[in-house]
């Protein structure tokens, strides 16, 4: 038979200076022994594996050492703490509650609590779960925990305090425990590795860590369960596959996607994840917590919220830098809704590709939009270099001026490099003007006949269809989009200049329009509508003031005698009192 012991058994701690993460409790018990200020009840609360039990155990085999140590601790020699090492003590009695939660099993704790100890000052009786008792079964051991013994120390471990009565609570010391944290399990973690001679990486400690949510002995667990499956080297690699935890290399390049508009990768990406067996909604979860990560590696003095090894948080610097601070914002907004509205989606796969495509378009890429490739005619070459060879065609730049997207050109006869006769531009082409690029290009281009942008203002109709279609350009971003599809535009002519008014709701979205989108919104609107001279203006719908309506008895008489001075003067003769 074999004689291995799992780690949560071989490492259990077995003094006060070694225990993890509850070094405020290991020092307040050991003061109290110290200076003789035992308690006869205390009760030890909180998260699961986060050494409750196993502190009520130093704690008892600390009472009853003989010999104990300059720091306070057991000298493991002596006949109290050789007993409770081999389980035969007499002196430390345990109770799990949860299977003798009975008035009986109660009643027997009393008996035997009148029994003074063999060995030792104190009999000590831990009871683990006590939030399992019974109403009947606290009663009756209220009396006993109120006035027990001399000889006698309760000490009561539960994981859910509130379940516990207020007058069990109130006759006991109450020893709240934390979780512990990751960069404590990952040291104790390291130091159990070195001993069982087993070779890990800190980034498979961190996952395994937080894999345990605080507890320690399910970090040992987990631990275990991983040397089971790795053997003595650990990859990352092997322990992400065997927690079926999702690998952060896949967020990193789904932001990295992201960055540069390419939801097509993105939507790969998910595909793979879902073939991988991993949840949508877990995705999800793990894409805002990269998104956290990344706002708090950008902002400075944060540091200490990023509990991951430092190969990670190198990695996390370096993305955070590339991110502007609203794109992180916007970005974990859409993930937090994708996440509140993904039970509800018929189609839930759908659901959480429409949030990475808007991921995708946050940084509005000119690469989303589709753009038609121009068409080039064959080259014209002159009689002065019919021996060399031929020339390459000149580039032709698309321009936002022209109107139609395909515009016939004339080559002059007398021009000696090749003229491209056709040409295909997008609606929304590139920003430069015809001007400039025949003002670059006139040494090595033949002189275009294009239509200049016409000058000519716009009419209302034209303005106003294309204002609906401004607005839906903007869909990604919900809230502007609303605001410019909500009401109608005021269209004004002044000094030659087409303006174009429309109205938000309050002072602080027309501070936010003017500062960041107002300028972007002036130059898509002259794009549709193929003309400058339009500019746009934002302004606040104002109130709509409403007649007063008389309402008490004094304000009708006053308003009846303010319409009818007949009425005005039968009040004054006859003296009457309005009020």
């Amino acid at each position: 038979m074999s004689d291995y012991i799992v780690s949560a058994r071989k490492y259990r701690p077995d003094s006060f200076e070694s225990l993890i993460g509850q070094d405020t409790i290991a020092r307040t018990l050991s003061n109290s022994i110290r200076r003789g200020q035992l308690a006869h009840a205390y009760l030890f609360c909180g998260p699961r594996g986060v050494g409750k039990t196993t502190t009520a155990r130093i704690f008892a085999k600390m009472i009853n050492c003989a010999h104990p140590g300059p720091e306070m601790e057991p000298c493991g020699e002596c006949e109290s703490c050789v007993s409770f090492q081999e389980g035969r003590s007499y002196c430390i009695h345990e109770l799990d509650a949860a299977s003798n939660n009975s008035v009986e099993d109660i009643k027997t704790l009393m008996e035997q609590v009148q029994v003074p100890p063999q060995v030792g000052k104190y009999s000590v009786y831990i009871i683990d779960e006590v939030h399992m008792l019974s109403q009947s079964a606290f009663n009756a051991f209220l009396k006993t925990l109120e006035e027990p013994p001399a000889h006698a120390i309760f000490i009561l471990a539960t994981t859910e305090k509130h379940k516990i009565l207020p007058t069990i609570l109130s006759r006991c010391q109450t020893y709240d425990f934390n979780r512990i944290s990751i960069p404590d399990m990952v040291r104790n973690l390291r130091d159990i590795a070195q001993k069982e001679g087993v070779t890990i990486d800190d980034e498979s400690l961190h996952e395994i860590a937080a894999k345990a949510d605080g507890a320690m002995r399910d970090a040992l667990t987990i631990f275990d369960q991983t040397v089971a499956f790795c053997g003595t080297t650990v990859k990352y690699e092997d322990v992400i596959r065997n927690l079926n935890v999702l690998d952060y290399k896949y967020c990193f390049k789904l932001v990295e996607d992201f960055l540069t508009g390419n939801y097509g990768g993105a939507f790969l990406t998910f595909d793979e994840i879902l073939a991988k067996g991993f949840n949508a909604l877990h995705f999800v979860g793990s894409l805002s917590t990269h998104f956290r990560n990344l706002v708090v590696a950008k902002t400075g003095g944060l540091e200490p919220l990023l509990e991951l090894p430092d190969s990670l948080k190198k990695l996390y610097a370096e993305q955070s830098a590339r991110c502007s601070n609203q794109f992180l914002y916007e970005a974990l907004g859409i993930t937090t809704a994708c996440e509140t509205g993904y039970k509800a989606a018929v189609n839930p796969r759908l659901h959480i590709e429409f949030a990475l495509m808007r991921l995708s378009y946050l940084m509005g890429k000119p690469s989303d939009k589709p753009v038609a490739a121009p068409v080039v005619a064959a080259p014209v070459i002159s009689s002065k270099v019919e021996n060399s060879s031929a020339a390459a065609p000149a580039p032709v730049i698309p321009s936002e001026a022209s109107v139609s997207p395909v515009a016939s050109v004339s080559t002059p006869a007398a021009a000696p490099a090749p003229t491209p006769t056709r040409r295909r531009t997008p609606k929304t082409g590139s920003a430069l003007s015809m001007s400039a690029i025949m003002e670059e290009k006139k040494e090595e281009v033949a002189p275009v006949e294009a239509a200049p942008q016409s000058q000519a203002l716009p009419d209302d109709d034209l303005v106003r269809l294309q204002w609906k279609e401004l607005a839906k350009q903007y869909s990604a971003k919900p809230r502007l989009a609303s605001m410019l599809s909500s009401g109608n535009i005021q269209l004004n002519e002044e000094n030659g200049v087409k303006q174009v008014e429309f109205f938000v709701t309050n002072d602080a979205q027309k501070q936010w329009v003017e500062e960041k989108m107002l300028r972007e919104l002036e130059t898509k609107l002259r794009e549709l509508v193929s003309c400058t001279k339009v500019n746009v203006l934002v302004s606040v719908t104002p109130i709509e003031e409403t007649e007063k309506v008389p309402y008490m008895p004094e304000e009708k008489a006053k308003d009846l005698m303010e319409k009818n001075p007949d009425v005005r003067a039968f009040v004054a003769d006859m003296g009457l009192d309005t009020k």
